[in-house]
């Protein structure tokens, strides 16, 4: 467990790290780009879904976001200034395919490569994601995820976006959360494309899959077989409600098959789990899988993105009792396909705006443990953030002890996985800049920056000086590769 007092200040909690490790920051293309009309950029399910009534909180779009289209040369000053070593920022498919296939709109690859030079220029890595959640909206018109097309598609437009920018890129994340991608937009339909259908969720599991291991291997087929793969996975840690009981035993064991290894089995062993086929069993017999699929979704990974924010509790459900909704989804239909028998009591707090509880041991539990399973897979924290209200005083200046506190815990838990030899290679905070938060529209703030969203001024937040000041300490006390950014030959971090 973490000692909050042994690294309350940056220099001690800097010293816990090794030299070589990497700091940086996370965001995605539709929370913050806008100019969503501009570009030759198309239309993506998320402006369909936000754009749909009673869908996001008050109606809210992305339309402008906070304008990084616009205004991305003022946040890569930013990130330098900040000291960030790395940042990840995802490509809007859209941009590059405005229908999803065929013609490329040269535009939106400028955008980009514009966007690597400056991150470059400024000594900051770039990481780029090719999917966070904006499905050109005409693949979706087609069917989306839950048909195979989509992942052929994925895999064309991976190789485009390889072939422009894959010589300056040294890691490429095929996919952000697609358990949210799956679940959320296809069986709990609370994100886009909003649909409630369990069997197209557990289709669009396998496809989603089988885009990551189609495009890893375009990302190959045009920038060597030595280019750095990796995806950004959302890690559940579910605990049992009471341990001694095998009824909650199996209810962990049931929503780990779903939430976890339905995505890093078969990329990492190219296989589903059976007790997952078994769980789902009274939806899809898994007759979507073809002869090679799996094969190609265990394209080699070189890099584990790990996405952590909290645990969550779980319990066997009877049905003797109104059904605990702490999950946050309501009365509404479940994204937990075949898991009728499990429910999600309360967990105890402190929580965040979005009613997650703070756990940073439990980051240190999902470490160690993804690093034993897979000893010799490097770990990446591609996401870690909260949500928090933010006071600005009379000058300006925007104190947010509780998201301070949160990101103090949490870089103590990686501590404290890499003391227990997990192999974790860098961390990513989640996320640099207040943005559209997907249905909460603009009411949730993740950043460490805030933004005005009336006139787009940025402002760094307590957090985020203190992030700044963990990164310059450990510049200075962690030894030439920390300095330089050098790393070990092979490593793709």
């Amino acid at each position: 467990m973490t000692d909050t007092s042994t690294i309350a200040s940056p220099t001690s909690l800097a010293a816990r790290f090794p030299a070589g490790f990497r700091w940086g920051a996370a965001t995605a293309s539709y929370q913050i780009e806008g100019g969503v009309h501009e570009g030759g950029r198309g239309p993506s399910i998320w402006d369909t879904f936000s754009h749909t009534p009673g869908r996001t909180a008050g109606g809210e779009t992305g339309d402008v976001a906070v304008d990084h289209f616009h205004r991305w040369r003022d946040d890569v000053a930013l990130m330098a200034d900040l000291g960030l070593q790395s940042y990840r920022f995802s490509i809007a498919w859209p941009r590059i395919q405005p229908t999803g296939s065929g013609a490329v709109n040269q535009e939106g690859l400028d955008f980009y490569s514009r966007l690597v030079d400056g991150l470059l220029e400024k000594g900051i890595r770039p990481v780029p994601t090719l999917y966070h959640w904006d499905l050109p909206q005409p693949l979706e018109d087609a069917g989306g995820w839950p048909q195979r097309e989509t992942a052929l598609r994925f895999a064309d437009y991976a190789g485009v976006v390889a072939a422009h920018l894959g010589d300056r890129i040294p890691l490429w994340l095929t996919l952000n959360e697609p358990w949210c991608s799956a679940y959320l937009g296809y069986a709990a339909g609370v994100h886009a494309p909003g649909r409630t259908e369990p069997a197209a969720a557990m289709a669009a599991v396998h496809h989603l899959n089988l885009a990551h291991g189609l495009g890893s291997q375009a990302i190959r087929a045009v920038a060597g077989d030595g280019a750095g793969i990796g995806a950004a996975l959302n890690f559940h840690v579910p605990r049992p409600a009471d341990p001694a009981d095998p009824r909650d035993l199996d209810a962990v064991r049931t929503v780990d098959a779903l939430a976890n290894r339905a995505f890093l089995q078969p990329m990492m062993e190219g296989t589903y789990p059976e007790d997952l086929v078994r769980d789902v069993a009274a939806v899809t017999d898994f007759g979507f899988v073809r002869d090679g699929d799996l094969d190609a979704l265990a394209t080699p990974l070189t890099t584990l993105g790990v996405n952590y924010y909290s645990s969550c509790i779980v319990r066997h459900y009877d049905g003797s009792r109104p059904r605990s909704t702490a999950d946050g989804h309501g009365d509404g239909a479940s994204p937990w396909v075949g898991a009728d028998h499990v429910e999600f009591p309360p967990t105890a707090p402190p929580h965040t705006a979005m009613g997650w509880n703070v756990d940073p041991e439990g980051f240190t539990e999902l470490l160690v443990g993804l690093s034993r399973r897979y000893p010799d897979l490097p770990l990446l924290i591609t996401e870690n953030g909260s949500a928090f209200a933010d006071e600005v005083d009379a000058g300006g200046r925007v104190h947010d002890p509780e998201r301070t506190d949160y990101l103090v815990r949490h870089l103590g838990a990686v501590a404290d996985a890499l003391d227990a030899g997990a192999d974790v290679r860098g961390y990513l905070v989640w996320s640099l800049l207040d943005n559209f938060e997907w249905a909460w529209g603009y009411d949730r703030r993740f950043g460490i920056v805030r933004v005005d969203y009336d006139t787009q001024q940025r402002t760094v937040k307590d957090s985020g000086h203190l992030y700044a000041a963990v990164i310059e300490a450990h510049r200075k006390g962690g030894g030439t590769d920390a300095a330089t950014g050098a790393e070990p030959a092979g490593r793709h971090t």
